[in-house]
């Protein structure tokens, strides 16, 4: 897996901002992506509406996610739809999950709404007739937005390759960050053992960072 990391990120999420020929499209994936990045969301988020969202003007905001609309086979959903409104996964139903957002993505989402609204049922992504993106359209979009933000030898190997490497980029950050891998789990929506088994490396690059502490404390 190779991850773009927390400073190429954003360059993609913006790259995706810029392509012209999305147009209103490529605005809206860009904060679905934004989601990605900072707060790890999986299909939560096309199932995010404007009530799970604490948006403050300035400072930190809260996301309280409910439900998720995974996409499927039609004949693998009760509804014949392609998205399918669920319970979170590893969750029981109607139990919800809390993630604080940064500033940064506050910010975003609060241009999102202004911009283009909510959905009749207050989702905040949608498309013109009121449906869920495809996976392919955001694939389609995360794809030509590597190719403004990558230099050739980059667009040609791995490296963030997939929409979904924004949320282990953003697993990873938090881990470096030294956040603990409860609060990381979590936050993440999976246990602690998936947590540690996925990301062990991004907790063992924090060894000088602990050695140092250590010594901090010894030389005190």
């Amino acid at each position: 897996m190779a991850l773009p990391g927390p400073v190429l990120a954003p360059v993609d999420v913006n790259a995706v901002q810029r392509q012209r020929d999305c147009g209103a499209h490529g605005q809206i994936l860009a904060s679905r992506l934004d989601l990605g990045y900072y707060a790890a969301l999986r299909p939560e988020a096309a199932a995010l509406r404007l009530e799970n969202c604490t948006l403050p003007e300035s400072g930190w905001g809260l996301l309280v996610l409910e439900r998720a609309r995974p996409q499927a086979t039609k004949r693998w959903t009760n509804s014949g739809e392609i998205h399918e409104s669920r319970r979170l996964k590893h969750r029981a139903e109607k139990e919800t999950r809390e993630i604080p957002i940064p500033p940064a993505l506050v910010a975003a989402l609060r241009e999102h709404v202004d911009a283009y609204g909510t959905a009749t049922d207050r989702r905040l992504f949608r498309t013109g007739k009121e449906g869920t993106y495809s996976s392919s359209a955001h694939a389609y979009v995360w794809l030509e937005a590597r190719k403004l933000a990558l230099t050739p030898e980059q667009v040609g190997s791995p490296l963030a390759a997939r929409t979904y490497d924004l949320r282990h980029t953003a697993l990873s950050l938090w881990l470096y960050a030294g956040v603990p891998p409860a609060e990381v789990a979590k936050r993440a929506g999976h246990s602690v053992d998936v947590l540690l088994r996925v990301y062990a490396k991004c907790i063992d690059s924090q060894q000088h960072r602990i050695n140092g502490k250590i010594n901090d404390a010894l030389d005190g």
